[in-house]
């Protein structure tokens, strides 16, 4: 395993980590669609069930005003006495709990006929907007009144539930009205269960609001149609949405439906904070969950990959140390043998020259003799300087071979460049002007070696490649040292004078 390994383990567990974490939050998703799904079905059977208790009422009622209306048609009915004919216009129905009062009224609104009295009580009714509808349009049907107090009695707020008399010219001719305490459906709407914050409102289809639970008296007869959350109810006769309230600013999943037959609109409302609150709940235990295992797997990760990375790091120090000579700072012979494998391969294969300098230092025991060993180890440190200072090029490699003696490999590196690179760490080396008292030349200086493999005719294996290149730096050395010698000068040489002894 190397460094690039241990980032792509790291990144890997990253990966993992946002996978597990993408997982997690699918799954809370699909866990709050479901707290949704639920809450919108219990608020549709909801609304759904108190849509047919109302409607079921205001038929029963609205069929007793067509009684009503059918019997005022009736010359017959109305020339019967006044008791007789209050049984026979007013069923037992205008009686029932919450009920007010069935009356019919002239074109001038005064009452001609009312359940609750005989004769009827003195009550003109031509400013109540149930009047004033059927007065000023001859097609208005069915038509449900604004809240209203009623004047003879004080058993709360009513609504009115009226229909147009006409003449039979088309004329009008009076109204026929139901009155409905609105306590009937604040004593409905207090039997249900919706949690905190949830609410119920009974809405005109124009957004005056009839009952509201919680019941607040200020919201009766007010009007919502403004607001963003009435809009969905005028869109279809029923459906769900989210909203904010315009009462009090509360987001609400809201479920609706219309009153079958009457304009009338039934809407519960549960808040989102109660729909959501088992969901967070559970999001919140298992987000964390799921935090802490990604932060787990996460940590684990780095830990791991500190851990590898402090062996990494000591390997290569290791490595380093193995491959660096302690005190020359160039290669080691261990690194020398290494590279030179490598290159030896490489350039067979792409055919491509490859030179060998072999570097000793001239007369260096009477060196060490005369100035110490620490004279000779800074030296040597000093020709490795002058070797290193003289190859530049990323493939060159240099190292100590052993002793006071150095190898340099010159990969893809011809005749001329080779003895051009020998000849400068050769001049180098005796400008440096180290005394040496044991050498000819009085200073130090440095015998060279060159071996050049062009191809595999010369050279059969990388062994004999090296010995080529000792063998010259013998030459050298026996021609008088502080001097380069080539492998197949020598070679030559010794094809020369067989032959001339032939001769």
């Amino acid at each position: 395993m190397n460094f690039k390994s241990l980032n792509l383990f790291v990144a890997s567990s990253f990966v993992l980590a946002a996978a597990i974490a993408a997982v997690g939050a699918g799954a809370l998703h699909e866990m709050r669609q479901d707290a949704y799904a639920r809450a919108q079905e219990g608020a549709s059977n909801l609304s759904l069930i108190l849509e047919h208790d109302i409607a079921r009422n205001l038929e029963i009622y609205e069929l007793s005003m067509h009684s009503v209306i059918d019997g005022v048609k009736d010359p017959e009915i109305l020339r019967l006495p006044p008791a007789i004919r209050q049984l026979v216009l007013f069923d037992r129905s205008t009686t029932a709990t919450d009920m007010g009062s069935l009356l019919v009224t002239d074109e001038q609104g005064h009452l001609v006929l009312d359940s609750r009295s005989t004769p009827p009580r003195p009550v003109n009714l031509s400013d109540r907007d149930y009047f004033k509808v059927h007065r000023d349009s001859a097609t208005a049907r069915l038509y449900v009144s604004q809240p209203f107090q009623p004047r003879l009695t004080d058993g709360g707020q009513s609504i009115g539930l009226s229909r147009r008399l006409s003449h039979a010219d088309g004329s009008f001719a009076g109204i026929v009205v139901g009155t409905l305490r609105t306590h009937y459906f604040r004593r409905l709407f207090e039997g249900t269960k919706l949690g905190p914050g949830g609410t119920i409102t009974l809405l005109r289809d124009d957004g005056i609001v009839l009952m509201r639970r919680p019941y607040e008296p200020g919201t009766i007869g007010r009007s919502i149609a403004s607001s963003p959350s009435f809009a969905p109810l005028t869109q279809a006769s029923q459906g769900s949405y989210v909203g904010t309230a315009a009462l009090d600013g509360t987001e609400r999943l809201y479920d609706f439906h219309h009153v079958t037959g009457f304009p009338l609109v039934v809407v519960v409302g549960l808040s989102t904070d109660y729909v959501y609150a088992e969901w967070r709940k559970r999001a919140w235990l298992f987000g964390g969950l799921i935090v802490a295992l990604d932060a787990m797997l996460i940590a684990l990760s780095v830990l791991i990959s500190r851990q590898f990375r402090r062996r990494l790091a000591m390997e290569n120090h290791l490595r380093l140390m193995v491959n660096t000579d302690g005190l020359t700072g160039i290669g080691s012979r261990r690194a020398l043998d290494e590279a030179a494998d490598i290159e030896w391969r490489r350039a067979w294969r792409n055919q491509q020259p490859l030179s060998l300098l072999m570097i000793d230092v001239d007369h260096f025991k009477n060196f060490n003799d005369h100035y110490g060993h620490a004279g000779g180890d800074d030296a040597l440190a000093a020709v490795a300087r002058c070797i290193a200072d003289s190859i530049r090029r990323p493939g060159d490699y240099a190292a100590r071979y052993g002793g006071e003696e150095f190898a340099v490999l010159l990969p893809n590196t011809g005749m001329e460049g080779t003895i051009a690179v020998a000849e400068k760490i050769r001049s180098a080396v005796e400008s440096l002007a180290i005394p040496n008292l044991g050498s000819a030349n009085q200073v130090l200086t440095v015998s060279i070696g060159v071996a050049i493999a062009e191809d595999r005719a010369r050279f059969a294996n990388l062994r004999v490649f090296f010995n080529a290149s000792d063998e010259a730096l013998y030459e050298a050395k026996a021609s008088g040292r502080n001097r380069v010698a080539i492998a197949a000068d020598k070679a030559q040489r010794s094809v020369a004078k067989i032959a001339a002894h032939e001769g």
